[in-house]
């Protein structure tokens, strides 16, 4: 395929790759766990990485494959590596470079098992720590005046919505140690969003679960970067220390929703804009918090770096125990945990995905237990709207 071509175009077709049997329209599930050599010399040419193919599925299989194409050819990077869950992608991502004695610096503000494994792992293995705000440029070069070997935060940030100027950051961390590994996660903007590597970032992570497979069906990561980078991430991260392999199976689905990205992302996107907007207008909600709102504190970030605004909107309630009763009465939204699905998806951060956080450190990343997530689905916006609206209600009753 041209690189000349629509992004919507290349997430379909992908490249070439001369491997759809009897003319398949479809990329096959090949479902076998190792693969067959014509010679000795063959198999150990193959070991050595000195020829091209594939030798055991942990290590590379054609289905996979085609996805970590086109995840490359979406965050713009020289490859991409798949992984059996978003943590597989971010402690291979993290765990291949990082070792005793090492610094990373990452942002306060981070999904709930990410801070954990920097929080609590990652200082159990002699790795120094800091968690600070990248949002404030300040307090970033502060941190970065000792010599740090890796910077991580989000695109949008899980479950605040903050934007942090990934150019800016990446700028000065390079800076300060031309080596430094600036690790972005993009789960909650995908690369039509915002493409990190575009602007400065070494290396972009996912949990693909989310908008990039888009049905509710699959538990899937990558990481995206260089050759060099990917090689080093597929032959440590994923091969000796996670393992964390995806399947054929689920390449396949991950492959059939990545077709439909486009498409989803941008009705994620109007759908969250008119409900964003519903919400400031709702008597009992205190605050919204969604990067297309010229309330948000990053907004003109926002505009510069995002393409699209993505589908997810925190706000907060006037109590904790209204959040509560309110999520507690919403009849078409789910109350569920992930997002990115066709559903609309709403929780609590506090007792559920950030539940790894101390209330302290809740306080510390921006957020408290009044804080609800949504993830705007592909409903109709009126619906999902009506829905909170009962919902609030209820909630806001004696």
């Amino acid at each position: 395929m041209s690189k000349d071509q629509a992004m919507s175009t290349r997430l379909i077709h992908g490249d070439s790759h001369g491997m759809k049997p009897y003319g398949s329209l479809q990329m096959p599930i090949f479902q076998t766990s190792t693969f067959e050599f014509e010679s000795t010399a063959q198999g150990a040419a193959r070991f050595a990485g000195q020829e091209d193919g594939y030798i055991y599925s942990r290590l590379g299989n054609p289905s996979r494959a085609v996805i970590e194409e086109k995840l490359a050819i979406l965050e713009n990077t020289e490859a991409a590596v798949a992984f059996g869950s978003g943590m597989g992608a971010i402690s291979s991502a993290t765990t291949t470079f990082m070792k005793k004695g090492s610094r990373l610096v990452a942002d306060k503000a981070l999904y709930g098992c990410t801070f954990a494994l920097f929080n609590h792992k990652f200082r159990e293995l002699g790795i120094d720590v800091e968690f600070i705000d990248f949002t404030d440029m300040k307090a970033a070069r502060k941190a970065l005046r000792k010599k740090t070997d890796m910077v991580y935060f989000e695109t949008i940030s899980n479950p605040t919505m903050k934007v942090v100027d990934i150019e800016k950051v990446a700028a000065l961390a390079h800076e300060k140690n031309p080596d430094c590994l600036v690790v972005v996660d993009n789960t909650f903007a995908t690369g039509l969003c915002c493409k990190p590597h575009d602007h400065g970032a070494d290396i972009v992570v996912h949990s693909a679960t989310k908008y990039l497979n888009g049905h509710g069906d699959v538990i899937a990561g990558f990481v995206c970067g260089s050759n060099d980078l990917m090689m080093k991430v597929r032959t440590v991260g994923l091969k000796d220390i996670t393992g964390s392999v995806l399947g054929p199976l689920d390449s396949f689905l991950l492959n059939r929703g990545l077709k439909t990205l486009p498409l989803r992302m941008a009705k994620h996107s109007e759908n969250a804009m008119k409900v964003a907007k519903a919400l400031e207008a709702m008597d009992g909600i205190e605050a919204v918090y969604y990067v297309g709102l010229k309330s948000h504190p990053q907004y003109k970030v926002a505009k510069k770096e995002l393409a699209m605004t993505s589908g997810m909107i925190a706000f907060e309630p006037k109590t904790a125990k209204i959040a509560e009763k309110m999520m507690n009465n919403v009849k078409m939204c789910v109350l569920a945990v992930s997002l990115g699905d066709c559903e609309t998806l709403i929780e609590h951060p506090g007792s559920m995905t950030h539940s790894t956080y101390t209330e302290e450190e809740m306080k510390e990343a921006g957020f408290t237990k009044k804080l609800v997530r949504l993830s705007v689905g592909l409903e109709c916006a009126d619906d999902i709207i009506a829905d909170l609206e009962q919902a609030l209600k209820a909630a806001m009753k004696k």
